[in-house]
C-alpha cells in the first residue's frame, strides 16, 4: 500500500494536485486544508495518501499529515453513507482541530454546514465518531465558542480560532481566515500575527 508520496509538485488545484516522483506523475485528491499547505509548482512536495480500489477505478487522496489521513479514513471507512467524496467536502470545509471538536461536543449544526452532509448524517458523524476523535487528538484543547475559555491551552492556530470566536465569528469562518492567515505568514508566525491578518 502507498502510505506517502514525496516528489515535485507537477500542478495543484483546491481539490487535486499531481507529484512527480522519479518521472512517475501521481494525481492525487485533496482537501482545500491540504491545497491551502502545498508548496509552490516546481517544489517539493510531501503527502500522506489513502488509495481506494475499485472494480473500475484507483484513486489516490492526499493529506499534510498523517493524523489528517486517518481522519478521512474514519470518515470513509466508519460512517455510513460518507464516501470519500463526502468526506473531502467536510475536510474542506473544516480544519481538523474543529472538526474533532464539533464530533466530541455533538455541534451537529456546525458539521451540517459541510457540503453534502445534512443534519442526520451530521448526527450520525457525532455518534459514530465520538469516542474515537479524543484519543491521539494533535489538540488537547480544541477550540470552543465558550467566552470564557483561557488562551494558550492549544496550539497557536486553535488560540486564533478561539480568539476570533470570542469576538463573534462562526467558527467556520474564523476557521477559514485563521488557516489563510497561516498559509499566507508560515509556521513561524505567533499567535497574535495570526489574529491580526485573520482581522484583515
Amino acid at each position: 500500500m502507498i502510505v506517502h508520496l514525496e516528489g515535485r509538485l507537477v500542478s495543484a488545484t483546491p481539490l487535486s494536485a499531481v507529484i512527480d516522483v522519479n518521472g512517475i506523475g501521481y494525481e492525487l485528491h485533496i482537501p482545500v486544508t491540504t491545497a491551502e499547505k502545498l508548496p509552490h509548482v516546481g517544489e517539493t512536495a510531501r503527502l500522506h495518501t489513502h488509495a481506494v480500489y475499485r472494480e473500475d477505478s484507483q484513486s489516490l487522496y492526499g493529506f499534510v499529515s498523517r493524523e489528517e489521513r486517518d481522519f478521512f479514513r474514519l470518515l470513509t471507512e466508519k460512517v455510513s453513507g460518507i464516501g470519500p467524496k463526502i468526506g473531502l467536502s467536510i475536510m474542506s470545509k473544516l480544519s481538523l482541530p474543529l472538526l474533532r471538536s464539533a464530533i466530541a461536543q455533538g455541534d451537529v449544526g456546525l458539521l451540517a454546514k459541510c457540503p453534502g452532509i445534512g443534519k442526520k448524517t451530521a448526527e450520525r458523524l457525532c455518534i459514530e465518531l465520538r469516542d474515537k476523535v479524543g484519543i491521539g487528538s494533535t489538540t488537547e484543547h480544541p477550540p470552543t465558542a465558550n467566552a470564557n475559555s483561557t488562551f494558550g491551552t492549544g496550539g497557536r492556530i486553535e488560540d486564533a480560532v478561539m480568539a476570533l470566536m470570542t469576538l463573534g465569528y462562526k467558527a467556520d469562518t474564523a476557521d477559514k481566515a485563521v488557516r489563510q492567515a497561516d498559509a499566507k505568514l508560515g509556521p513561524e508566525a505567533t499567535t497574535e500575527a495570526l489574529i491580526k491578518a485573520a482581522l484583515k
